[in-house]
């Protein structure tokens, strides 16, 4: 099992992770995780169609902020709509070949870390709102990558560190709609929203504005991958 070292530091504002392979790293209020989720097809078509940093398979993302008891933990949009997560659950839900967290840390560049403030607090702000399980950048609902979208956004007064893309639910193999997302929309009555615009943790990952700082364990696709 994983162990999280945490020290509380006025100085770095950080706390040191040991991981399974012993690697130590000081996570920070403010950094992007990036994770590659084991949850079945949903998550396999999502990989399937876009890929992150240096071919890294992403399906999921959360940031990483202060709760009210100065504990560094994962603010994220999932199922059950904005939550916060512990970061010891976070980490503990997807694994390597090696048994390690399937989760890579991104952290905004030097110039641009006077944005964190602002998008930590209006993340913050967006708490117990719905899930958005139509994927609708214009409703008041939020899906993972919408949420850090948003957050980044407003602490830039409107001008995105995230690209908007065209989103496409289809199988690039065959050109036709995964059956999963074909089920998925019929249940919620809705049509399919196949080109319209949004984002994904694939591609969050591979913004300029970010480094790339810490593994905690390989994702799939990754090119380096042993």
């Amino acid at each position: 099992m994983n162990k999280l070292l945490i020290i509380f530091s006025v100085l770095f504002f950080s706390i040191s992770c040991t991981t399974k392979n012993n690697e130590k790293f000081n996570i920070k209020e403010g950094d992007i995780l990036f994770q590659d989720s084991d949850c079945g097809p949903f998550c396999e078509s999502i990989e399937k169609v876009t890929f992150g940093y240096k071919g890294s398979k992403f399906s999921h993302v959360g940031m990483v902020i202060y709760n009210d008891s100065n504990e560094l933990i994962v603010i994220e949009a999932i199922s059950e709509g904005v939550v916060k997560t512990s970061l010891h659950d976070f980490l503990n839900r997807s694994f390597d070949a090696k048994n390690n967290p399937k989760v890579v840390v991104g952290r905004l560049k030097e110039q641009h870390q006077n944005l964190l403030k602002k998008a930590i607090e209006f993340s913050k702000t967006k708490l117990g709102l719905a899930y958005d399980e139509v994927f609708d950048i214009t409703n008041n609902k939020y899906y993972c990558s919408e949420l850090i979208y948003d957050s980044f956004n407003f602490a830039n007064e409107n001008k995105p560190i995230f690209e908007l893309q065209k989103m496409t639910y289809k199988d690039p193999a065959t050109n036709k709609t995964f059956p999963i997302w074909d089920d998925y929309f019929k249940k919620l009555g809705v049509a399919i929203p196949e080109g319209k615009p949004g984002l994904n943790p694939g591609g969050m990952s591979k913004s300029k504005y970010l480094d790339i700082v810490h593994f905690y364990g390989k994702p799939e696709g990754y090119l380096n991958q042993e």
